[in-house]
């Protein structure tokens, strides 16, 4: 099998509209998570703060005409793929792009596009849709738009596994890539999903916080929603350094699997499996691993039940454990690949980045969650994890090169 390499990362997200940006505010853990602000009917819902990309201009990055067939959570997967390529330093116009593969993880899709139109059915008791409103909205847009605007011709669709969909995205990559069905492939997630309708739907869940996300904290009090997209290119490792690209980490290990039990409940033996079968994959011991992103969304149950999942892998000394999620919120089907650039940045910069806003560390979780800042590290493997609503369950594992 293909060894396989990250050559490229790209990112938009609360704390910035690239890589760089989001990284540094991982890294120093400063948050993201700000009023709500800029959406219709801001007055339907109670919770009033979300991760949301600021300042960003759409007719910046696309012709008019263009423009009016992406929604939001397109757009910011074609800006994240854009720097990725860029940074892979692929030639658009070579064989091996035409025929690479393309996956992104969605979560609810153009949830923009939707709301406005049933706001505009129900609300304003008008028949007139817009004319791309199928298009746009569709789950597959995102995917789409990335291989019109790259020029990709190869297999490529979208993932829907609800908070896992980056996650398995990579993962999918990650698989053909190493099995040599495509030497290039360009993956990630993309969501933008700050409406009132989906605020509205979170909130009779009754998990969102009212003021911050506070992973592993004792005063956590639930999740953040956040927006935004992350893309990521693999590459076989030879054909990337035979064409002398810059590595940056590698993919080792994926590994994934379902509850089959509660739909919004993790279960935390099959959490724990699937950290397992990535262990395996990847062909190495927990004691390998020296850090892990964690899923981490700031909700009781869900820090109480990975932190014990952790354990049962990694004993009663794991590895440090932090979570992005208190800087750029929950970003739905864009988190896993939000967490997974995040952690490819920890490992080619040696760095631990800390849980943001945990404020009050929940020792009787067992687990160090990184609470005091950055941390300088000797780092060769990486762990990020995602668990999704219907008990889906998705894990990669990075080496550093």
């Amino acid at each position: 099998m293909k060894r396989v390499a990250i050559t490229g990362v790209g990112m938009v997200s609360a704390a910035g509209h690239d890589v760089a940006s989001s990284w540094e505010a991982v890294r120093d853990g400063v948050t993201a998570i700000r009023a709500l602000h800029g959406i219709a009917r801001q007055d339907y819902v109670s919770c009033r703060i979300a991760a949301q990309v600021a300042d960003f201009d759409p007719a910046s990055h696309f012709p008019a005409r263009r423009l009016s067939a992406l929604d939001r959570f397109s757009q910011f997967a074609v800006v994240a793929a854009r720097e990725a390529f860029a940074q892979s330093g692929l030639e658009r116009d070579s064989q091996d792009v035409r025929e690479a593969a393309c996956i992104v993880g969605v979560g609810v899709g153009g949830i923009g596009t939707l709301d406005d139109s049933y706001y505009r059915l129900y609300g304003e008791d008008t028949m007139r849709m817009h004319p791309l409103t199928v298009p746009r909205l569709m789950f597959n847009a995102a995917p789409s738009q990335v291989t019109i605007d790259l020029g990709i011709k190869g297999m490529s669709y979208a993932v829907g596994s609800a908070c896992a969909s980056g996650t398995h995205a990579i993962g999918q990559a990650f698989l053909m890539v190493r099995s040599g069905a495509v030497k290039v492939a360009v993956a990630g997630g993309s969501e933008a999903c700050i409406t009132a309708g989906t605020i509205a739907g979170w909130e009779a869940l009754r998990v969102l916080s009212s003021d911050t996300c506070r992973p592993f904290s004792k005063n956590r009090n639930g999740l953040v929603l956040g927006e935004g997209a992350a893309m990521l290119v693999l590459e076989d490792f030879d054909h990337a350094t035979a064409r002398g690209a810059t590595i940056l980490a590698e993919v080792i290990g994926f590994g994934g699997n379902a509850d089959a039990g509660d739909l919004t409940s993790p279960d935390e033996t099959s959490i724990a499996a699937a950290m397992s079968l990535a262990l395996r994959d990847a062909g190495l011991d927990p004691g390998q691993v020296g850090y892990i992103n964690a899923h981490g969304t700031g909700t009781a149950i869900n820090d109480q039940t990975e932190a014990r999942a952790i354990r049962q892998v990694f004993g009663e000394a794991p590895p440090p454990v932090s979570s992005s999620k208190g800087v750029l919120g929950h970003c739905l089907g864009a988190a896993g690949a939000m967490e997974a650039v995040v952690t490819v940045m920890a490992l080619a910069r040696q760095v631990v980045p800390p849980t943001a806003n945990c404020t009050e560390p929940d020792e009787a979780l067992g687990i160090d969650m990184v609470p005091d800042g950055p941390r300088e590290a000797h780092l060769g493997a990486a762990m990020s994890n995602s668990f999704a609503f219907g008990g889906l369950n998705a894990v990669l594992i990075f080496g550093k090169v």
